[in-house]
């Protein structure tokens, strides 16, 4: 799972709630608007982190004193939110019916936090033995919750819970080159770690006068007749957004340089096939 930044309820946050408290409700300043949606690699990350995703209505919002925390955003400040449980959408655990956590928002022109008119989704773990308290998996791990947006976790939550699922990329093991008996025709076979130890691999086919084709395997059966992942799903995920983006040379294990400059090649082509990885969160 990808780092987290631990976000849990430290003495120095709970001290903070008898600091001045910004009333979540009977506030005119409106929560300002995401320039753009979260996009599937965001939601990706998060749930993937993630051991609980919890639809909450926050009803207090309390700063804590910048004195009192580390590794803050310029513009943004941290605060403690006491919220309303409405729903857990995935997960296990005990969940108290309000819960506390800590989270950074960004500060209006005049420094001000965002009201909060929503319920929020909360991307986080539990905190040991306290069930009222959560601890985010990022400073920003939520997100105003809406029906589409719902609807767009709950399928991310799926593909993970999947039997199967493609298991996250730690790099390439191994690449080889191997060329056929016709001129243009070979094979490419790209060797990936994964987390898990689960195995994973990129075939890659060139035929004379066609272009070339590729499909991956995450089993122990590789696939050469397969298709590329469709984008946004679990496996183009798996393999856009953590696939190195040159192919290291000391995997590159052909023997001729013209073998090895090939298998680079595809290992190229791959990636450009897959298209970019893109983040929206900051």
């Amino acid at each position: 799972m990808p780092k987290s930044v631990p976000t849990h309820l430290t003495a120095a946050a709970g001290a903070a709630m008898l600091a001045l408290a910004v009333p979540a409700l009977g506030d005119s300043r409106p929560l300002p608007a995401a320039p753009v949606a979260p996009s599937y690699a965001d939601l990706a990350d998060l749930a993937d982190a993630a051991q609980l995703v919890v639809r909450a209505r926050p009803q207090v919002v309390k700063a804590v004193p910048p004195a009192q925390v580390r590794g803050v955003k310029a513009g943004w400040a941290r605060y403690l939110v006491e919220a309303k449980t409405e729903a857990l959408i995935y997960g296990r655990g005990a969940l108290g019916t309000k819960v506390s956590y800590l989270v950074d928002l960004p500060l209006d022109a005049r420094g001000k936090p965002p009201r909060i008119r929503t319920s929020m989704l909360l991307f986080a773990r539990p905190v040991e033995g306290r069930p009222a308290e959560l601890q985010l998996v990022a400073p920003d791990a939520q997100m105003p919750w809406d029906e589409g947006l719902d609807a767009r976790l709950r399928s991310v939550l799926a593909e993970f819970n999947a039997p199967g699922a493609p298991q996250k990329i730690t790099g390439v093991r191994e690449a080889i080159h191997v060329p056929g008996d016709l001129a243009g025709q070979g094979e490419t076979q790209l060797f990936l770690g994964t987390a898990s130890g689960e195995p994973a691999a990129i075939t890659v086919i060139r035929e004379p006068a066609q272009p070339p084709r590729w499909s991956v395997s995450f089993s122990e059966v590789v696939e050469a007749s397969g298709e590329p992942p469709w984008r946004e799903t679990l496996g183009w995920y798996r393999l856009a957004c953590f696939l190195p983006r040159v192919l290291p040379g000391s995997v590159n294990i052909s023997s001729a340089a013209a073998d090895r400059a090939r298998a680079a090649s595809d290992y190229r082509m791959v990636l450009e096939s897959l298209g970019p990885c893109t983040r929206n969160r900051g």
